[in-house]
């Protein structure tokens, strides 16, 4: 578990508490009387499950030699795809192109593929992605967008020089998506409340506004509550405009596989980034990464829910395109397929929140 972010896995939840909803004759507190998620088997329009890329050592940033070319790795983002795409992809771009002249080539078309050729275009590189699948046949569409790094690696599998590495990409990515805010990339800040206790960050501007909250000032049944404030990506519209940005800055996005390192080094580029995720693993035989298997429900949209929630009975993500719950984290699952009863506690362990939902006099 990622030391900022409080214990966000899929638990079964405890009976509700027997608590009044909120009204609009309550007094208001600074969290405000928030609108419950309307949590049921009929409000969901779809299920999803996605394998997420854990490698206990933390993601890979490195360069090698591969025949005449030169290659730099960038995978192992475990749940934080979308939290380090930008800060590990300027960690390899910056690594790869120095002294490199001529085209460039990306393999993986998911966040972190996307975010590593948008880097390179902007030092002034021609770039094509090859990618056995396309958005939206990407794990990254699955992820639920939070802007906060989350089973990234195991404390004891990591180095001091690794934790220096995680700083300055966590650092970079976070100023990132800031300047992304907005409806093309359907980016947005967004309130959150996560149960539990805050450790010390990993950067001192994140999470901004974060405090610990008395019971009197939420609506949650939980013991202890922090709010904070993130971005949140709603990862469909997202990847489309990202793919737009690419093509339009004159780069190629092709559909190839590639079954061995060898048929890499047939690629007329010189200079290769490899972001294929879980892909790593068969392909350049990194037995460390290991598939950790998430399922989600989405519910019908509410426009009224204008925050997020993450806790032991899991997490909540209100997007535009539906609400997302989720909160399971099952290793070594490799199928990537929702299973009805999962998705069941899922859905029983939501709403016993939100029928707990109360507003603090």
């Amino acid at each position: 578990m990622i030391q900022t972010l409080p214990r966000r896995h899929f638990v079964a939840a405890s009976a509700a508490l027997a608590l009044p909803g909120c009204v609009t004759t309550a007094v208001r507190t600074p969290a405000g009387c928030l609108a419950p998620v309307k949590v049921s088997p009929d409000r969901v329009i779809r299920t999803i499950a996605g394998l997420r890329p854990f490698r206990p050592g933390g993601f890979v940033v490195r360069a090698e030699a591969l025949g005449t070319r030169r290659l730099v790795h960038n995978y192992g983002h475990g749940g934080s795809g979308v939290t380090m795409s930008w800060g590990t992809s300027k960690l390899a771009v910056d690594v790869g192109i120095a002294g490199h002249s001529g085209p460039v080539a990306v393999i993986g078309a998911g966040i972190v593929g996307l975010s590593t050729a948008r880097l390179v275009q902007e030092a002034g590189f021609p770039v094509t992605v090859y990618a056995k699948a396309l958005p939206p046949g990407t794990t990254s569409n699955i992820a639920g967008g939070q802007f906060h790094p989350f089973r990234l690696f195991d404390k004891d599998a990591v180095t001091p020089e690794w934790h220096r590495q995680y700083a300055a990409a966590l650092d970079y990515s976070w100023r990132r998506f800031q300047i992304m805010v907005g409806e093309d990339y359907g980016v947005r800040w967004l309130t959150t409340y996560a149960e539990g206790t805050p450790d010390e960050p990993v950067i001192g501007t994140f999470p901004p506004a974060a405090r610990a909250l008395r019971p009197d000032e939420h609506p949650f049944p939980v013991d202890r509550l922090w709010r904070y404030d993130t971005l949140y990506v709603e990862t469909g519209r997202y990847l489309r405009q990202m793919m737009r940005d690419i093509e339009a800055a004159g780069g190629k996005i092709t559909v190839r596989s590639f079954a061995a390192p060898a048929e890499i080094g047939t690629l007329p580029e010189t200079l290769v980034f490899n972001c294929t995720g879980l892909g790593a693993r068969e392909l350049f035989g990194d037995n460390t990464m290991v598939p950790i298997r998430g399922q989600l429900a989405i519910l019908l949209p509410q426009p009224e829910v204008n925050y997020a929630f993450t806790g032991n009975a899991g997490y909540m993500f209100p997007r535009p395109d539906g609400i997302v719950i989720g909160g399971t984290a099952e290793r070594n699952q490799w199928v990537a397929e929702p299973d009805p009863d999962r998705i069941a506690q899922i859905i029983e362990s939501n709403r016993t929140v939100y029928a707990g939902f109360r507003c603090p006099a």
